[in-house]
């Protein structure tokens, strides 16, 4: 798993500064430590921008570019879809670009689809139609097989051009959704040969929640995902302990009793077995692996979530 950096976005006070300033020093600082923290992409979140939408995104790829270059790539975030054409003419077709993103709407499946077939860059695809979110991890699958497949192939956008979204939400009100969310992943691997690639929000998880929990529920879910097939969650590369979460799973490293319960948790996501998952190899001495396991419960709605879930 790796992750596309998500910190250069229109809603915080200082991007939003940046841009009307035109100041490129803080956009390029926060580029290059995403890149330094282990970014695969960078989002660039400019919000619906109406009315200057291409000129803005035309200046954020051009400030990013200037410090960012292969193997890191491009992101482009808006709902104008005016502005993703202008970024994506700017932007190299190695790596390929991802447009963020399409849903299930057919309005926006038209204008998207053909843009990113015509410059060969990935879209991310939202399993979500105008009738609700999904519950479960079959109806994101069927989202994804009967829609949106289905019009990537009307407008000629390659399957390997896709990457589903099976929109992971926060467990402060739709707990449920965490488990549904690992299990979509696995049956949208099997979709396709090979494989479609899968991304998702992982801070969502832990939106509404407080700040003092909400990293381990990231890296707990993290985890968690990478074994249910993850590829490219949109994340925040500046969560050092993410990176060691990541590292963990993406080594195997099994060199401290944490890391083979991230591992165990891994596994488990990977050969469907999370629901069946024995606890009882938490060492109940050890604060951080009992942190674990009550942050795995809360994911596995096995435990009704509370704010201070790690300390009851």
């Amino acid at each position: 798993m790796e992750i596309i950096g998500e910190s250069i976005h229109i809603i915080s006070k200082e991007i939003r500064e940046s841009v009307e300033n035109r100041d490129k020093t803080f956009i390029q600082e926060l580029a290059k430590k995403q890149v330094a923290g282990g970014a695969k992409y960078i989002d660039l979140n400019i919000g619906p921008r109406k009315k200057d939408g291409v000129e803005v995104m035309q200046w954020m790829v051009e400030t990013v570019m200037e410090v960012v270059s292969a193997p890191t790539g491009i992101c482009l975030d808006t709902t104008n879809a005016a502005a993703i054409e202008a970024g994506l003419k700017m932007l190299p077709k190695d790596p390929k670009p991802i447009i963020n993103s399409t849903n299930a709407n057919p309005e926006r499946m038209k204008v998207l689809m053909p843009m990113a077939a015509e410059h060969d860059a990935y879209l991310i695809c939202l399993t979500l139609r105008a009738t609700g979110l999904p519950a479960t991890a079959d109806e994101r699958a069927e989202i994804a097989a009967t829609d949106l497949m289905m019009a990537a192939m009307e407008y000629g956008l390659p399957m390997e051009n896709i990457i589903f979204d099976p929109l992971a939400m926060t467990v402060a009100g739709t707990q449920s959704h965490a488990p549904e969310v690992v299990k979509a992943c696995q049956v949208m691997k099997q979709l396709n040969d090979p494989p479609f690639l899968t991304t998702c929000g992982l801070s969502n998880v832990s939106n509404a929640c407080p700040e003092e929990v909400r990293p381990i529920l990231n890296r707990v879910y993290a985890a968690m995902l990478a074994g249910g097939g993850m590829d490219w969650p949109i994340a925040d590369a500046f969560d050092t302990d993410l990176q060691k979460t990541l590292k963990v799973v993406n080594t195997r490293d099994d060199s401290t009793p944490l890391n083979k319960l991230y591992l165990a948790l891994y596994d488990a996501a990977e050969n469907m077995m999370l629901e069946e998952f024995d606890f009882s190899i938490v060492d109940q001495s050890d604060p951080e692996q009992v942190a674990v396991m009550k942050t795995a419960k809360i994911l596995l709605n096995q435990t009704l979530y509370a704010a201070g879930f790690l300390n009851l």
